[in-house]
This record gives structure tokens, C-alpha cells and sequence, in this order.
């Protein structure tokens, strides 16, 4: 079983009188991250950040960094009531820009939530600085938005439409430099050339940047025109400037496996994960070692090389972390995740093992041995009916009788949105799940364990339809497979050019788990959102493309839009079952959050 970890990452141990460290001597401060966990709106808060280390062992949890989601630096500075509704501390209204004395409380916290650096767009030197001083207490730096490429970001002129006021940007970011008390960052996207986004990457560092973190896509890539991420243009980065300068990549990262080809196609100091970690919190975690039983890591019986963590033990854990150090109160006790041959200890052994995942600051607590199964049972139907009766949960509520604490707990709003994204596999082919999911409330804490223990129903049934015809040819517990049986999958990965290049196919294909483990959302390329009748081209782009088409240039349908990109492979017109998984997937995307949205940087 994965043991919970909190990471022991420790910011400098007087805020007020601490240097102020700069560039690489700041990188290696906090510890040299080499995975990290990207800006998200409303989804890379507290609990998330928290699940997202659980599963690393010490010395990993010391090498991820996690941003904050981004915030608007105007209303961070203006309103108090914006600042507690995303950033807590402590649990007093965040008011002053000196550090509380009181206990603290999530985000920030100096024991299970640093490395973190803070994000804002902004637009004005005065509103940025007002708006980190405030946060500057309880993190390690201050991020610069300069990717985000939503129509709200153009119409607020933020993110990645501040890239032609490069005057604005160098104010912004020295005004930081010198007068906050912790260092700035940047986060942005590559420009139409890798000369130009060269000249972009030195006016970055030059106004102050202490670290820049790359987005290997162009402004225009988003959506169903998002495209593989340029890694070659982040090489030329890494080629071209000063040794000292810590980049991170973000981009093409689909699971744990592409970490380390990233980071040697790119040479960059560290890898951020945006999407892949909405689908997989453990994308950074390595598997358990192969003489290690685990009850959340499914192992492929027919091939001991294939795996990955199981989505109920996940979304166990994140409810736990959401008991425990959200609403303060002790997590359910449960009964161990099912596994098939649990059935068969059931006829030899009289019982099935018990234990309990709750994260614990690495402290692991069971049910003692013997206990009545049925007082079990009790304990958990108790457990939650107090979510709804426990003095920590009694709050104010309007007439409709909603908890508006709740509604505005980053932690607790953000839980539906996150679950749909990490249940994705599964939805589609079980929409009483779905229908569930998107009833629950945030704070309807009752309704999330509903949704829980139906997901744990299904994939009890899934692992029982799996492993059925082994049952009869091998009684060994299904993650106990011999070396013999390795057959470690194949990544392809062309880092010649220093980019990801698979065709989405592949990448689906090499990613493909059964529907109750973790595994990313591997979107069309544009060329097969076309074929797919998903992406529509423009009267203007159409003249383009047959233009090319007539020269016998290959067809990349970003390079239309501005700038170059990577061409994909075409999918043939769609079978029936297609048409049909097409379908259906289209009902789960109504539910789902709008992910370019989300990681919008």
C-alpha cells in the first residue's frame, strides 16, 4: 500500500528576516524541483496540491513545486472577501500583508503545502504588487500570468495578450523584483519564431524573472486547435541562455513516462503537468516496486509492465484529505479496496485483510483485527450521517438551504469539477455515475460518498470481469506477477526534434488503462478534429490549406492560424461503434469543466 507523505519542504524559517534569493541559488533553496504541479483555475487549490504530493515519497515530495490557481491581482488587492474565498492561510480573513501569528491553516502551509508559488494576472505594476504582498508570508514566490489565452484574458488584456507590450511586462515584473520580498516568476507561451520567443525569454529575465516556465504552445493553441507542444523551441531556450537560468517545460506530458523524455529533449530543470495531473494526481508518482503488494495499484495480470493507480483509492484519499484537514474532522473508516482474490481468502481464511488509506501525515491507521464486519459497517453509515450533524459542519445557510461556507471553500467547490476530470474513463459507460456526479453540491459531502461507493461498486464489478478467467489458472494475488512476466511498454518519443510527435492514436493507445485506473485525456490533433467534424476551418483558412495542398506541402493546420506546429496523422471516416463511443462522450463533455479554461497558461 502507497503510504501518504507530506512533504517535508520547508520554507526559509523566519519569513520576515529571510534573504531574499534570486535565480538558480533561490531554485536550489527550495529544493531543486524537478515535477511540478502547473496553475490551474480553481483547480490547483490546497486539496489538490496535497493529493498530488501524497502519493511521493519523501525526497520526491521535497522536488515538487505546486502553483496556487491564478488569481486576478485587481480583486486580490481590493477585496477581502475575494482573498479568503481563494487563498486561507490561516482562518482569520486575510486583511494585512504582515504574517498572522495565528495557526496555519491550508494554503501555504509551512509542513504539507511548500515548495508553492502564487500566480496573478495583472496588468498594472501597483495592483500587482499590492496583491502579492499579501500572499508573500505564506509562499516561496510570486508567478507572472503571461500564457493565458482565453477570450476573457484579451478582453482584461492579462495572459498571453500582454506579449506584445513587452514594456508593461518588464514594469510588472521589476516593480516585484524590487520591492517584494519574495521572487518573481513568469509562466508563458512560445512566440511565432524560436528567435523571437528567444528575445521574449531575455526581456522576461532581464526586468527580474527568477525562474521562467515555458508552455511549448502558441497563443492561438487551444481547445480542439491545441496541437502538440513545441519541445525544440524550449531546447533553443535552454541552448541559447545563460547556463544559470532555471526554465521549466510544460507541454505533451500525458503520464510519468514522458517526464524524463521531456526533460532530456528540452534540458530543462523541471516538468509541469497541467492536464495530465487533472486526469492523474499521480502522474509524478513511480509505481510500487514490483515485490510490493498494492491495493491502489492495478497491475496488468497479462503484463506485469502495465499499470497504474486505481480511481477509487484516489478519489478515497482526496476525500480523506478533504476530511481531515478541510472540514477538520476524522476521515470514514472503510474497508480495504476490493481486490478479485479477496473472494477466494473469503473461503479459505474465513475473512479478507482490513486496513485504512487515510492520509495521516504519513501515520497509517487499521481496524483491529476481529472486529464484527457488521459494526464496521455501522461505523462507516455513522461516519456519514455526522458529516451533516458535526459542529464543524453546522454553518450559516441561505433560504434555499445551501451552505454557503461551502460555495465559497476553494477546497469544497472545486470537488464535482475535479471528480468528473479524474472519473472520465468510466462516465461514459456509467452515466448513473455521471448523473450523480453532477447532483452533488460542493459541501453535499454525503452525496460525494454516495458517488464514491458507486464507483467502487463498478469497478468491483470491472476487476471481477477481468480477472475471471484467471481465477482458475492462478491463485496468486494479481499485482504478485514474476519477473519473468515484464513487459515494459514501448514510449515513443521522438526526441530528435526535440518534440513529442506521436499521432494521437499512439498516444491513446499507449496510455489506454482499463476504465477504473488513472489515465490522461489524450485530445485529437487539429488535423483529426477536422476529420472528426469537431474543428471547423475558416473560409480564409480553407484557401490556405488548398493552396498548400496544391504545392504538395504538408498540411498543419495551426501554422493557418500564426506561427508553425506539428502535423498529425488524419483519421479515417468513423465506424458505427465509433460513431456511437463519439456519442456518448459528447453527453460527458456537457459535464465536464472546459480544461483549456482551467490550465490556461
Amino acid at each position: 500500500m502507497a503510504q501518504i507523505v507530506a512533504s517535508t519542504a520547508a520554507p526559509a524559517s523566519n519569513p520576515a528576516k529571510r534573504v531574499k534569493l534570486t535565480g538558480r541559488a533561490f531554485y536550489e533553496s527550495i529544493g531543486s524541483p524537478k515535477v511540478i504541479v502547473a496553475p490551474m483555475v480553481d483547480r490547483s487549490e490546497f486539496a489538490w496540491r496535497l493529493l498530488t504530493r501524497s502519493y511521493l515519497d519523501e525526497q520526491r515530495s521535497k522536488e515538487l513545486l505546486a502553483y496556487s490557481p491564478m488569481f486576478h491581482a485587481r480583486l486580490f488587492k481590493e477585496q477581502a472577501k475575494y482573498r479568503d474565498a481563494h487563498f486561507q492561510p490561516t482562518k482569520e480573513s486575510l486583511v494585512s500583508k504582515e504574517k498572522s501569528e495565528a495557526t496555519p491553516y491550508l494554503d501555504g502551509h509551512p509542513e504539507i503545502d511548500r515548495p508553492l508559488f502564487v500566480q496573478f494576472c495583472a496588468n498594472k505594476p501597483e495592483d500587482f504588487l499590492d496583491a502579492a504582498q499579501y500572499v508573500a508570508p505564506y509562499c516561496d514566490a510570486v508567478d507572472l500570468n503571461l500564457g493565458c489565452p482565453q477570450g476573457i484574458a484579451k478582453s482584461g488584456h492579462y495572459g498571453a495578450f500582454l506579449q506584445e507590450d513587452w514594456d508593461t511586462i518588464h514594469k510588472l515584473i521589476r516593480t516585484l523584483r524590487d520591492e517584494l520580498e519574495v521572487p518573481v516568476t513568469a509562466k508563458f507561451r512560445i512566440q511565432e519564431t524560436p528567435e523571437k520567443t528567444l528575445e521574449y525569454a531575455k526581456m522576461i529575465l532581464d526586468a527580474g524573472a527568477s525562474i521562467i516556465a515555458v508552455h511549448g504552445r502558441q497563443r492561438h493553441q487551444k481547445g480542439h486547435n491545441t496541437g502538440l507542444a513545441d519541445w525544440s523551441v524550449i531546447r533553443y531556450l535552454r541552448e541559447n541562455l545563460p547556463p544559470e537560468t532555471v526554465l521549466f517545460a510544460n507541454g505533451n506530458i500525458l503520464n510519468n513516462n514522458d517526464i524524463e523524455p521531456c526533460l532530456t529533449a528540452t534540458g530543462a530543470d523541471g516538468v509541469m503537468s497541467a492536464e495530465a495531473n487533472l486526469s492523474d494526481p499521480t502522474v509524478f508518482a513511480k509505481p510500487p516496486p514490483q515485490d510490493q503488494s498494492s491495493r491502489e495499484y492495478w497491475r496488468d495480470p497479462h503484463n506485469a509492465g502495465t499499470g497504474g493507480y486505481r480511481i477509487d483509492g484516489v478519489f478515497r484519499r482526496y476525500m480523506d484529505i478533504i476530511y481531515r484537514y478541510v472540514l477538520e474532522q476524522e476521515p470514514m473508516i472503510r474497508q480495504p479496496l476490493y481486490l478479485p482474490t479477496d473472494a477466494l481468502q473469503d473461503t479459505t481464511n474465513g475473512c479478507a485483510p482490513v486496513s485504512d488509506t487515510r492520509p495521516s501525515n504519513g501515520v497509517k491507521r487499521s481496524i483491529e483485527e476481529g472486529e464484527d464486519e457488521e459494526d464496521d459497517q455501522n461505523d462507516v453509515n455513522n461516519s456519514a450521517k455526522s458529516t451533516k450533524t458535526s459542529k464543524k459542519q453546522k454553518k450559516k445557510h441561505n433560504k434555499s438551504g445551501k451552505d454557503m461556507a461551502a460555495v465559497h471553500n476553494p477546497n469544497l467547490k472545486s470537488m464535482q469539477g475535479h471528480l468528473f476530470q479524474l472519473l472520465r474513463p468510466m462516465l461514459a459507460s456509467h452515466t448513473h455515475i455521471r448523473d450523480a456526479l453532477a447532483r452533488a453540491r460542493a459541501g453535499d459531502i454525503q452525496a460525494f460518498e454516495h458517488v464514491l461507493s458507486m464507483v467502487e461498486d463498478a469497478v468491483k464489478e470491472g476487476l471481477n470481469e477481468e480477472y475471471a478467467p484467471l481465477h482458475n489458472l492462478n491463485s496468486k494475488h494479481p499485482n504478485e506477477q514474476n519477473e519473468s512476466t515484464l513487459h515494459p511498454t514501448n514510449d515513443v518519443h521522438d526526441t530528435a526534434h526535440g518534440v513529442n510527435c506521436e499521432s494521437s492514436d499512439a498516444a491513446r493507445e499507449r496510455c489506454k488503462r482499463p476504465f477504473w485506473v488513472c489515465q490522461p485525456n489524450v485530445r485529437p490533433l487539429p488535423e483529426e478534429a477536422i476529420k472528426l467534424g469537431a474543428m471547423q476551418l475558416s473560409k480564409k483558412e480553407k484557401e490556405a490549406l488548398a493552396q498548400k495542398e496544391m504545392e504538395g506541402r504538408p498540411m498543419a493546420v495551426a501554422t493557418l492560424a500564426e506561427g508553425t506546429s506539428q502535423s498529425g496523422v488524419s483519421k479515417s471516416s468513423l465506424s458505427a461503434e465509433e460513431e456511437n463511443d463519439k456519442s456518448v462522450s459528447q453527453l460527458v463533455e456537457k459535464e465536464l469543466p472546459r480544461e483549456e479554461a482551467l490550465a490556461c497558461g
